[in-house]
Formats: C-alpha cells, structure tokens, sequence
C-alpha cells in the first residue's frame, strides 16, 4: 500500500491501462502469482525499453538451470544489496529468500552479517565470493575461484555469482536513486507459515 506521503518512486509510476500489452501482460501475471504487484515492477514501467532488458537479464540470471538453487540465487541478492544499502531489495528479496530456504530467520542474518548466519559453509564461501565481487572487483583472482572449486562450485557457477552481484548492483543503485519503496506485504512473507 502507498499513500501520497510514501509514494513507491520520485518518478512517475504509468497507470497499468497505458502500458504497453507485454509490459501490463507481465505485470498482471506476477501480481496474480504473487497477489500485489511489486513496486519494482510498477516503478520502471516508467522506461519500458529499460524495463524490457532489465526483466530479460533478470530472468536469464535468477530462473537458468545450474549449479546455484533459486535459494542461493536469492542469498546472493540479499547479501550485496544489504552492502550497497538497498532496502528494496533486502526487504524484497529477503521475502523470496525465506520461502525458498523455508528458514523465517536467514534473510535478516544474511542482510545483517552473513558470516554469523545459520548457512553451511558452502553458502559462506559463495556470499564471500560474491561480496569480493560487490565491494572489491578488481581483487578477484584465482585463488577465490579455487576457494569456491573446493565447496564444488564450478567457473561457470563463479560467473552466475559474478553476474548475480553486478546485476543486483544497477538495480540496487537505481532503487535507491529513484526512491524505489517496497510493498508492504514483503515484510511478513515467509516469516510466519500460513495458516491452513
């Protein structure tokens, strides 16, 4: 829920009626799986030729095949979006990560400090991996690659992580940069299971 004193962007959000029919298609079908439609939709159907390649790329990133679980991907999220200070996101994406791991605690405990979080150490090296990618980049070299071999990932799961960071990052400077808020029914999803 918004009102005009928490507006979900500082730009205009497009009534769904004006959007374009992929775009309004696509957002009609998250908010029936979902039941709302997610802020972040909303707010950059502001650009559609942007909001076409951002939701490509997201869907490439976050729904392949591979040797990251849709968990881990999500993990991946909440880990760098909490560096780069992006509530969207953690708020967002901690939502997804609790229902996919079915653990009500490990969004905050990665968001807050991942090395302290209930994961095995197969996902620490991964948030490792991939906060190195988040804060430090240009220190990326072998030995990390070799330090995620040794928890089974392969190179081409070190690249989804790579990926998964650098993608996360424009989306978490935008959100930030535009005001991006995030919807309401985020904060309880996954921490309470549903009443039968």
């Amino acid at each position: 829920m918004t009102s005009p004193a928490h507006p979900i962007s500082r730009y205009p959000v497009p009534e769904l009626a004006a959007l374009p029919d992929d775009i309004r298609q696509r957002i009609l079908e998250v908010q029936d799986k979902a039941g709302f439609a997610p802020n972040v939709f909303l707010t950059l159907a502001h650009r559609p030729d942007e909001f076409r390649a951002f939701f490509a790329y997201h869907d490439a990133l976050m729904l392949k095949d591979g040797g990251l679980t849709k968990g881990e991907r999500e993990m991946i999220v909440v880990a760098t979006s909490a560096a780069n200070q992006c509530l969207y996101c953690v708020v967002a994406h901690g939502a997804i990560l609790r229902i996919y791991e079915k653990k009500p605690l490990v969004a905050d405990q990665v968001a807050v400090n991942y090395l302290k979080a209930d994961i095995p150490p197969r996902q620490r090296a991964m948030l490792d991996f991939a906060l190195k990618v988040c804060k430090a980049s240009h220190e990326v070299n072998e030995a990390d690659f070799e330090a995620l071999r040794e928890h089974g990932f392969t190179d081409e799961d070190a690249w989804d992580i790579a990926a998964i960071t650098a993608f996360f990052g424009l989306s978490n400077r935008m959100a930030n940069t535009i005001g991006m808020r995030p919807n309401d029914e985020f904060f309880l999803m996954g921490r309470v299971p549903k009443s039968k």
